[in-house]
C-alpha cells in the first residue's frame, strides 16, 4: 500500500491502491482486505428487495382479481423518468450515432459507465488514481470522508444511466468508478484556472496539460458524462473557481477574446446535469433579462429578448417558408452578418439597418474537428432533454437553430467561403470548405429551434411588409450586372457622342 502521508515526497501507486467496501452501508476504510472481499453487495440486495417488493404488490393484487396496480407502478416509473429527463445521463439517438465515433467515442479518457473498460483508454486510468490521490492530499481531508460524500449520491447517480447500460455493473466497479472520475475532472477543471494550474502536482499537470485537446473532447461528449451532484461532493473538499473554468471554456467556438462583453457572473438558479450541460448552459448564454414589450406596428423587427420568459408571437401571415438560401435573403435586402460583439450563441436575429434594408447576425464560429463535435454533442443534448422545442426557452434549443442556420446557407462550397467572407466563419486554419460543406451536409434530423423558427417568421415579416420595395430589389439583384453593362454602354455612348459632336464643332 502506497504511504498516504501528506509529505510531498509521497508517491501513490494506483495498482497497489484499494478502496474498501464501496457500499451504500457506511463505507470502513480497511486497505488490508483483498479486493474481490472488500467490495459491497448492495446492488444485489437492492435489486433483490425491489424485485421481492414487486412480487408481493403483484400477489396482492391479482389476489383481489385487480391488477391495475401493477400498471399504475409502471406507469409512477415511467413518469418519474420522464420528470427527470434533464438530468439523465442520455445516450445518443441512433441518427447521431451514424456519424461515427469522431463525434461519439472518447480519445482519451472514459467518464462514467458508458464506455468504461475499452483497452485504448486504459491509460488515463493511472491518472485517474494520481488524481485522486493528489484531489484527496490538497483538501486536507481523509479519503474516508471523501468517498463516504460520493457513495451518498451514488444510488442516484446510478438511477440517471441507462438502467441496461449498468445493469452488469456492480458497486464493486461503479462506486470507485464514481470517486475516481470525479476527482479527475475535478483536476482537470483545476488546471483551466490559473491559482490551480499554478498549484498542481508538475507530473499531473504535465499530463493533463499535454493531453488538453483530448480530454476536452471527450468530456464534451453526451455519452461521456457525470452526475454533476457526485462531481459537487468532491469539490465541496477541493473547491474549483467555476468562474474562472467557465470563463476559460466558454467562448470555445471561436478563436478570440471580445472584451466588451460583461465580467462573468455565475447563475446560481441552474443546477446542470452534468458538465456538458454547464458548458452548453454558458455557451449558449442568456437573453436580457429586460422584459420585452408587444412589438408596435412599425418596421422594428427586435431580437431582443428575455431570459425565462418566452417572447411574444410575431404578426400571422397567410404563408411561412421554414428555408431560405443566402441568395434569396440577398434578394429581398436581408445581408449576413457575424456579431462580433458576443461569443454566445443566443444572440441570433434579425434587425433592421436603415429604412429599406435588414440584417441577420450570428455569433461567428472557427470550424474544425473538435468544435464540430462539441455543437453535435451540444445539440444531442438539446434533443435529449427537451421534448418540444416550441415549448420551450429560446435558449433550450439555440444550438440546433445555430447548426440549422448555417446549413441552410450552404449547399456548395463557394456558400462556405461566401460565409467566410461575411465573416461567420472564422480564422485561418480548421475544415477546409469542403470539409465544412460535408459536415453541415452530414448533420442528423435537428428538430427546429425556437430560435430558428422565430428568425424565418422575422424574414417572413419583413417580406410581407415591404413587398414593393423587394420586387424592386430583386428586380435589381438579379440583374445588376446587366444595368451596370447597359449604363457603361451608355455612358460610353454618350463619351462618344461627346467627341463627334466637339469634332465637328472644331470642324466649323
Amino acid at each position: 500500500m502506497a504511504d498516504w502521508s501528506m509529505e510531498p515526497a509521497a508517491v501513490w501507486v494506483p495498482s497497489e491502491f484499494q478502496l474498501a467496501n464501496w457500499t451504500m452501508e457506511p463505507a470502513v476504510w480497511s486497505p488490508d482486505l483483498p479486493a474481490d472481499q472488500i467490495f459491497g453487495s448492495w446492488l444485489q440486495t437492492s435489486v433483490a428487495s425491489s424485485s421481492g417488493e414487486q412480487l408481493v404488490e403483484y400477489a396482492a393484487a391479482t389476489q383481489n382479481n385487480d391488477p391495475i396496480h401493477v400498471f399504475e407502478e409502471a406507469a409512477h416509473e415511467f413518469e418519474t423518468d420522464i420528470n427527470m429527463m434533464k438530468m439523465k445521463m442520455h445516450t445518443y439517438p441512433a441518427s447521431f450515432r451514424a456519424l461515427g465515433e469522431q463525434y461519439t467515442a472518447p480519445t482519451m479518457v472514459a467518464i462514467g459507465p458508458y464506455h468504461h473498460g475499452r483497452d485504448r483508454l486504459k491509460q488515463a486510468e493511472t491518472a485517474k488514481h494520481v488524481a485522486a490521490y493528489h484531489c484527496i492530499r490538497e483538501s486536507g481531508h481523509s479519503v474516508q470522508e471523501m468517498y463516504d460524500a460520493v457513495v451518498s449520491v451514488a444510488h442516484y447517480a446510478r438511477s440517471l444511466y441507462d438502467q441496461a447500460a449498468v445493469a452488469g455493473i456492480g458497486d464493486d466497479d461503479f462506486l470507485p468508478m464514481m470517486f475516481y472520475d470525479a476527482c479527475f475532472l475535478v483536476q482537470y477543471m483545476l488546471t483551466c484556472t490559473p491559482t490551480g494550474f499554478a498549484e498542481m502536482d508538475p507530473a499531473l499537470r504535465s499530463f493533463l496539460d499535454s493531453n488538453d485537446n483530448d480530454i476536452y473532447h471527450d468530456i464534451m461528449l453526451l455519452e461521456n458524462q457525470l452526475p454533476w451532484r457526485v462531481v459537487e461532493a468532491v469539490m465541496r473538499f477541493r473547491p474549483v473557481p467555476l468562474e474562472g473554468f467557465i470563463t476559460c471554456l466558454k467562448g470555445c467556438l471561436q478563436d478570440r477574446k471580445v472584451p466588451e462583453e460583461e465580467p462573468f457572473v455565475l447563475d446560481e438558479s441552474y443546477e446542470p446535469p452534468h458538465l456538458l450541460g454547464l458548458l452548453r448552459f454558458y455557451i449558449v448564454g442568456r437573453r436580457s433579462n429586460t422584459k420585452l414589450p408587444t412589438p408596435p406596428e412599425t418596421d422594428s423587427v427586435s431580437v431582443s429578448g428575455i431570459s425565462n420568459t418566452k417572447r411574444p408571437p410575431q404578426p400571422q401571415t397567410e404563408s411561412i417558408s421554414f428555408s431560405v438560401s443566402a441568395i434569396e435573403l440577398a434578394e429581398i435586402g436581408i445581408t449576413l452578418a457575424a456579431n462580433n460583439k458576443t461569443t454566445e450563441l443566443i444572440h441570433m436575429g434579425v434587425k433592421k439597418k436603415g429604412p429599406i434594408f435588414a440584417e441577420l447576425s450570428l455569433a461567428p464560429l472557427t470550424l474544425d474537428d473538435a468544435r464540430a463535435s462539441y455543437l453535435v454533442n451540444m445539440a444531442a443534448l438539446e434533443l435529449c432533454t427537451i421534448p418540444h422545442f416550441q415549448d420551450a426557452e429560446d435558449e433550450e434549443s439555440a444550438v440546433c437553430s445555430y447548426l440549422l442556420l448555417l446549413d441552410m446557407f450552404v449547399d456548395r462550397e463557394n456558400d462556405v467561403h461566401e460565409l467566410r467572407t461575411k465573416h461567420l466563419l472564422q480564422g485561418g486554419g480548421g475544415l477546409t470548405n469542403k470539409e465544412a460543406l460535408d459536415f453541415f451536409a452530414s448533420l442528423p434530423g435537428l428538430r427546429l429551434g425556437s430560435c430558428y423558427v422565430r428568425i424565418m417568421e422575422e424574414i417572413e415579416k419583413y417580406r410581407v411588409k415591404r413587398r414593393m420595395w423587394i420586387t424592386v430589389h430583386a428586380f435589381l439583384y438579379k440583374n445588376i450586372r446587366t444595368i451596370v453593362m447597359a449604363i457603361s454602354a451608355i455612358g460610353a455612348l454618350v463619351a462618344i457622342f461627346g467627341t463627334l459632336r466637339s469634332l465637328k464643332v472644331h470642324v466649323h
